[in-house]
């Protein structure tokens, strides 16, 4: 008794009968011969039955068996065959399903004949060897050409009786070539060479057949290929249409074997030989456009998608697929995609993503199908463009524009090498023109665009070259800063570093103890609030250099001395709001961090803005005043914070009196600190 009765023979046929066995589905598989079985394997649930049966035969075979499914998945040139399987069900009752071959895809250079005679019609009218490589039964048809012993090459099975057969037509020693494939494209071309064919017999035998790597060697040879056509117009599943379809008739539970392939630059040169062997193995290729067509093979099902909660649900709802690839640019570990799509093939909500969005995409491993997950690593765009431009990239400072804050300015001006992947035509301007504003016009920019491309470019110039350069979105940029100095790796940047004017300023022992209260991340959102000359903003800016600076000032002269110390330290980051708290804060960003110097009378109403915007922000307040520390703690009180430190501070600097040192004192400083209020709001 058998569940399902394939007849089989073909690599198609193979597939699904190993299909069905590796899920536990009894499965008869029938092959003409002993050869067409040796891609199978017996098992408990897989039986194979070697033999020709006619119609007759057929049918006595299913009524013994009484399947539940009958799947004709013969060759595409078995008609007769085909015709049989269909009769048997038909006079049986049994229900019958053709499972097609996939055709190859023709070529604009290929020459088209309706048969075997047709095919021996043209070739009479024309000069130059001949590759045969559709196999031993149809090789007498062609000894009807005046000169076939002398410009066939065949090419057969490499059987004693097949070899025998061609003997008998005339074909023998170099004429006869007995191998079995399948053939790859180099070996075709490597035959198509050796015997200085000029044309290719081939029939469409679709992808399992080789049909595309016959006639791509043949069109790199420069030889015609000669294409017998398909006898039948035929309606059926594909391979992949029949596993589905077989999933939800048995209700099969499957776990799809997924790769995440890191492809490199995108060319198939920058694929490695791992991922060309999982791209081999597929049954389906998943990606943006341009990646998945850089490395699926003819005829290899494809989805164009990069969102990764819709693949997440295509290859839950598409069990078919067995094996299945998923195309990343460059390395999966370099600023890809691979991360967002862990997540959600193992059930868990991305990283950046509202639940909200997320509904119906987080599973379980039972309810995911319990994924197998492959990760192969790829080239980086840094490894291949910084070996281009012939600079080593383990003392480079590596980021990525795309999409995403970056303060490029600040780290090239601190490091001599920046690597950054961009994203827009327009982005090597925009830095350039940066860099010139900053007074770094002499950088060197490497520009790479259309990385291992046939339009790839690559080239180097000063960033004053470059303000107007319009390039591709594909591309990336190394930043050579000979004159790069590395920013000061503590709090407290020294007083005189700083342009000075009438301005108030945050001195330097009160601006270390006071950015350390802060606690900064390195993609904060300041404020800097009554923000003077721009110390502690500058320092904010340096330390959140993923994040983004507001420095809120009211005075014209403090505000002009602002801006120049942001173009000092190139803190590219640092916003400068002429206005006055708490309105000049109304339409900033969300703050995470916040700062507050000086509130000219309004602290209250700052604090309460603040926490308006966000309830866990952390302030830190410089007081001064007697009346300003009254306030301040007023204002602890009120709202009742969770986390809350008051630190008086004194400092005193030495001063050179002749041959002596004398202590002169600062003004004493409180440094209130506070997050998270337990009151309401």
């Amino acid at each position: 008794m058998s569940d399902v009765v394939v007849f089989a023979g073909t690599t198609e046929g193979c597939e699904i009968c190993s299909f069905l066995a590796k899920n536990k589905v009894s499965v008869l598989a029938c092959v003409a011969t002993d050869y067409g079985s040796k891609s199978l394997k017996e098992n408990e649930y897989l039986k194979i039955h070697a033999g020709r049966l006619n119609g007759a035969e057929m049918e006595n075979l299913l009524k013994e068996l009484s399947p539940g499914l009958v799947l004709d998945a013969t060759h595409p040139y078995a008609a007769e065959v085909t015709e049989n399987i269909r009769a048997a069900c038909q006079n049986t009752g049994f229900s019958y399903q053709r499972v097609l071959r996939e055709a190859g895809a023709y070529q604009d250079k290929a020459v088209y004949v309706e048969n075997t005679e047709a095919a021996v019609e043209f070739l009479e009218g024309t000069k130059g060897n001949i590759l045969l490589t559709t196999g031993s039964k149809e090789l007498g048809k062609f000894t009807a050409l005046s000169d076939a012993g002398e410009r066939i090459y065949a090419r057969v099975l490499s059987l004693p009786s097949v070899m025998e057969t061609c003997k008998g037509y005339g074909f023998e020693g170099k004429h006869l070539i007995g191998m079995q494939g399948p053939f790859s494209m180099e070996l075709n071309a490597a035959m198509l060479r050796q015997y200085d064919c000029k044309y290719l017999v081939t029939k469409d035998t679709g992808k399992a057949g080789g049909f595309q790597e016959k006639i791509d060697a043949a069109l790199m040879c420069d030889v015609i290929p000669v294409i017998i056509g398909r006898p039948l117009q035929e309606e059926g599943l594909s391979v992949a249409e029949c596993k589905h379809m077989l999933t939800e008739h048995f209700g099969l539970t499957l776990k799809p074997h997924v790769t995440l392939l890191g492809i490199g630059m995108g060319s198939e040169k920058t694929l490695t030989m791992q991922g060309k062997r999982a791209v081999q193995r597929a049954d389906l290729i998943i990606g943006a456009r341009r990646m998945a067509d850089s490395i699926r093979e003819p005829g290899q099902p494809v989805v164009y998608e990069y969102r990764s909660d819709v693949i997440g649900a295509y290859i839950k709802s598409h069990p078919e697929y067995e094996n299945i690839v998923i195309a990343l640019s460059g390395d999966v570990g370099f600023y890809s995609g691979a991360k967002k799509l862990l997540d959600v093939l193992n059930g868990r909500k991305p990283e950046g993503v509202l639940a909200d969005d997320f509904e119906g995409q987080e599973h379980s491993e039972k309810e995911n199908g319990c994924v197998s997950i492959e990760i192969i690593c790829g080239i980086s765009s840094v490894v291949y463009f910084m070996s281009q431009i012939g600079l080593s990239w383990d003392d480079a400072k590596i980021t990525s524009a795309h999409g995403k804050n970056c303060n490029l300015v600040s780290m090239i001006k601190q490091n001599q090498k920046v690597f950054s992947i961009l994203g827009t035509g327009s982005a090597v301007a925009e830095l350039a023109q940066k860099l010139v504003e900053y007074v770094m016009g002499d950088v060197v920019l490497y520009v790479g665009e259309n990385l291992s491309y046939p339009d790839e470019k690559i080239f180097q110039a000063n960033a004053s070259e470059l303000t107007s350069y319009e390039g591709q979105a594909l591309s990336v940029v190394c930043a050579y800063n000979e004159k790069a100095r590395p920013a000061f790796s503590t709090h407290g940047i020294p007083d005189e570093k700083f342009i000075r004017g009438k301005a108030p300023m945050t001195k330097e022992e009160v601006r270390c103890v006071s950015l350390s209260k802060l606690r900064l991340q390195e993609d904060s959102i300041c404020y800097d609030v009554g923000a003077g000359t721009g110390s502690v903003s500058v320092e904010m800016a340096l330390r959140a250099d993923q994040g983004q600076v507001f420095a809120v000032e009211k005075k014209d002269d403090a505000v002009a001395l602002l801006y120049e110390n942001k173009q000092r330290f190139a803190a590219d980051n640092l916003e400068i709001i002429k206005g006055e708290a708490p309105e000049a804060l109304k339409e900033l960003p969300v703050p995470t961090h916040a700062f507050i110097g000086g509130s000219s009378g309004n602290l209250k109403e700052i604090v309460a803005l603040l926490l308006e915007k966000n309830r866990d922000v952390r302030i830190v307040i410089n007081c001064i005043t007697l009346e300003t520390i009254s306030e301040a703690l007023e204002i602890l009180k009120e709202y009742d914070f969770a986390d809350q430190e008051a630190v008086q501070l004194t400092a005193s600097r030495s001063k050179e009196i002749g041959r002596y040192h004398l202590m002169m004192g600062e003004n004493p400083i409180y440094i209130i600190t506070c997050q998270s209020p337990r009151a309401q709001i």
